[in-house]
């Protein structure tokens, strides 16, 4: 009978023990959850891999907790909220507002970034100071978003004004569509611009509609102990420099892909590129390319510094990734012959993976696409050109349907998802631009600053990847 009590009172203490805290079930399970947006400033997946402020963050806290980040996007915050809700998420990452209603036994972090919503309004067009000079104008905004809840407040004060909110679209698209004249108005959180403002010069802030709103994570709070760690989290983010470092590299004052200042190209013509010039020559004689068009490219990606290093890793004066690199056998990245030549090679591998009907130009302007958004991205937004009964071996078709891959209803139909399509759009544009005035004013009988300066180094070894199939690029893996 002692016994049979014995057994009963510890069947009922560990009965009684206390299921593993959220912390303990992420750390026992070695994985940390994140659900985010397909946004350019949430999560994206670039040519250089997975990128997004949202996607930097959470991979510096799941490494700091020691697991693996395993990250993936939902079409909007109400499916955002859904995963949450049902706990396959354990945190939200998606530019998130604080006030928004979460699901019970979830709560937010503490706040990362401040935005305003500012009131956007298309150069050339008259510049409205107040909402009520905006009453014989079109705003369109998105649907059910923290922007059309602001409208609504502020028609308490405005009687008559009125928008239209868009269920189909997110942010980015708007701009897009704001900076083609579909339109007269659209609403856009500060960061939103940001971003925007560098593919679309033509928008302007009219004025802002509302003061700063905070955005943080939600998390599943059914115990405080991952809240707790996302607050030290970011509480030493934030003192350490590295959450601003983070912020600066996706909305800093400067553009990633900034547009042709002939000014300043001029000048580093003079100063910086007779250093490089003739590696440029002697690197595109061995690959079989105009050295112009290297020479265009490497001012686009790093202005001809050989010591400049991107946010995600990219270095040296071609901006070579650490694989693309290592594929290439080029050693030291800030090495510029090294990077010239290897930027050389990795031209001619790009081209190599272009369907060989496709005909000059349109090759170089495909390959070129494809060394800023990589040859998947640039599948894909062919697929869409032949989906929209374009052709899909024209730049000019292609070019039209590259910033589709910022849009769900698109990019969801393709194989590798959301990207800044509007940056190789750019990219192309600002190399032909650079290369216009390289022709005009880099000839061999121009001024003595612009020819080769006689500077030698010792040659680098360099090994071609072998490129997959060309003629698979309209067949979509899904």
């Amino acid at each position: 009978m002692k016994i049979t009590l014995a057994i009963i009172a510890m069947l009922l203490l560990g009965t009684c023990s206390q299921p593993p805290s959220v912390m303990e079930q992420i750390l026992r399970s070695g994985e940390l959850r994140v659900v985010t947006r397909n946004l350019p400033s949430a999560y994206y997946l670039g040519a250089d891999g997975p990128q997004g402020p949202e996607f930097d963050l959470a991979a510096r806290f799941a490494a700091e907790l020691g697991v693996k980040l395993f990250i993936y996007s939902v079409p909007n915050v109400a499916d955002a909220m859904r995963e949450l809700e049902s706990r396959r998420a354990h945190i939200a990452a998606a530019g998130l507002t604080r006030g928004l209603r979460l699901p019970p036994q979830t709560g937010f972090g503490p706040p990362y970034q401040q935005v305003r919503e500012h009131l956007i309004f298309r150069q050339g067009d008259p510049r409205p100071r107040r909402l009520d000079q905006t009453y014989d104008g079109h705003i369109e905004v998105v649907a059910g978003t923290a922007h059309a809840a602001t409208l609504e407040q502020l028609r308490v004060h405005y009687a008559n004004l009125s928008w239209v909110e868009n269920p189909a679209v997110e942010t980015e698209e708007l701009l897009y569509r704001l900076s083609r004249r579909e339109f007269d108005y659209t609403v856009a959180d500060s960061n939103e611009f940001a971003i925007g403002r560098a593919f679309h010069p033509e928008i302007r802030i009219a004025f802002d509609l509302s003061g700063g709103k905070a955005l943080a994570w939600a998390v599943d709070s059914r115990d405080s102990s991952l809240l707790k760690r996302v607050t030290a989290f970011f509480s030493s983010a934030r003192a350490e420099g590295r959450l601003a470092s983070i912020l600066d590299s996706y909305y800093g004052a400067t553009d990633r892909f900034d547009y042709i200042q002939a000014r300043v190209f001029m000048e580093h013509i003079e100063s910086r590129l007779p250093q490089y010039r003739h590696w440029f020559k002697e690197a595109a004689a061995d690959v079989g390319v105009d050295w112009r068009l290297l020479a265009a490219v490497g001012y686009q990606e790093s202005h001809w510094d050989p010591s400049a290093t991107s946010h995600t890793g990219v270095r040296g004066l071609m901006m070579l990734t650490e694989d693309t690199a290592r594929a290439l056998n080029v050693v030291d990245r800030l090495d510029p012959r090294a990077s010239i030549f290897g930027g050389a090679k990795y031209f001619v591998w790009l081209r190599d993976q272009i369907p060989k009907r496709i005909l000059e130009p349109d090759r170089t302007w495909f390959t070129l696409a494809a060394y800023n958004v990589g040859v998947g991205h640039l599948e894909d937004a062919r697929i869409l050109t032949q989906m929209h009964g374009k052709n899909p071996d024209l730049w000019n078709d292609v070019r039209e349907h590259l910033p589709l891959l910022t849009q769900e209803k698109w990019y969801s139909r393709v194989k590798r998802g959301y990207a800044r399509g509007w940056e190789p759009v750019r990219f192309v544009e600002n190399i032909r631009g650079y290369i216009d005035i390289l022709d005009w004013v880099a000839t061999d009988s121009g001024p003595a600053a612009q020819r080769e300066a006689g500077v030698t180094a010792t040659s680098a070894t360099s090994t071609v990847v072998t490129p997959t199939n060309p003629n698979s690029m309209l067949t979509p893996r899904r």
